[in-house]
């Protein structure tokens, strides 16, 4: 198993002293998210080989190494000009990756709930012209369920991976997304039966904290306007918010989970370290033999 940090909240320092700050505080692996001079959010990526040098000189300096990187583009939009320009991102990063030497990409569906179908069709589309370039390069795939996405939910987003019918690309179980992920009718979150149902496939796991925004009959959070579609969650320590960590860790215990475990708080940023820090610290109590 690689215990990996989302690097997410040392974003604004220089690469390799963002590698440094990662070794420092004792973790082997990176899961690389956006940052705005290589991978930024929704857009093509700004790395040229002189930057992707740079980090990979980074890496082997500091002794740490990319678990998996973490893109972000609209290759599920309804909207064909965006669809494409995404999928001409993915390659361009897809190339990127291969280059740094990773194995893992892991990613959303980014599409649009309110136009689900449309969305799910134009997913197809995206993995018709990308999967080919993935198997080229050797690169595996997670893809997660997120809020305010086409796939919101664990077993919807569990089926889709299973439908795309390739062994390499697998599920990715975010923590924080835990009360999003059991659907608008449960009150609570059965943790253990999302991850039972996704199995083999469960190979990623996100780890932060989150509040059960449907908690106190709904009104754990109060949103104005009323019946507005927008969603909620936060990315905490653990032990901060409601999910069952007891349940969580006791069920990947059981299940035998050999896959990436990312540390993934972004609430703290002005005590990151210590945030990072106490991140590790439980996962390796709870996951490290």
């Amino acid at each position: 198993m690689k215990i990996a940090l989302d690097p997410y909240m040392f974003r604004a320092l220089p690469i390799d002293e963002m590698v440094r700050t990662v070794a420092e505080l004792g973790y082997e692996y990176i899961e690389l998210s956006p940052r705005a001079e290589f991978m930024p959010f929704f857009l093509h990526p700004r790395a040229d080989d002189a930057r992707v040098a740079e980090l990979k000189n980074a890496l082997r300096t500091h002794g740490v190494q990319l678990s998996s990187v973490l893109p972000l583009y609209k290759w599920s939009s309804p909207d064909e000009t965006e669809r494409q320009a995404a999928v001409r991102n993915w390659k361009r990063m897809i190339e990127i990756t291969a280059d740094l030497g990773c194995p893992l990409m892991n990613s959303e569906f980014n599409g649009r709930p309110e136009r689900a179908a449309e969305s799910e069709a134009a997913f197809w589309r995206s993995l018709e012209e990308l999967l080919p370039v993935f198997e080229r390069e050797g690169i595996a795939l997670n893809l997660e369920a997120h809020p305010d996405d086409f796939c919101e939910e664990n077993t919807p987003a569990v089926d889709l991976v299973r439908a795309i019918n390739k062994p390499w690309v697998n599920y990715l179980y975010c923590a924080p997304h835990t009360f999003h992920l059991s659907g608008a009718s449960e009150a609570g979150a059965d943790i253990a039966r999302m991850m039972r149902y996704a199995g083999d496939k469960l190979q990623h796991v996100h780890i932060a904290d989150s509040f059960n925004h449907k908690g106190s009959s709904g009104l754990r959070y109060i949103l104005n306007p009323p019946g507005t579609p927008a969603r909620i969650h936060q990315h905490l320590d653990i032990g901060q918010g409601e999910v069952d960590w007891d349940v969580f860790f006791g069920t990947l215990r059981e299940l035998g989970f050999d896959g990436v475990a990312t540390a993934c708080v972004f609430a703290w940023e002005e005590r990151a370290r210590q945030s990072s820090a106490f991140m590790l610290d439980r996962i390796r109590k709870e996951l490290a033999s």
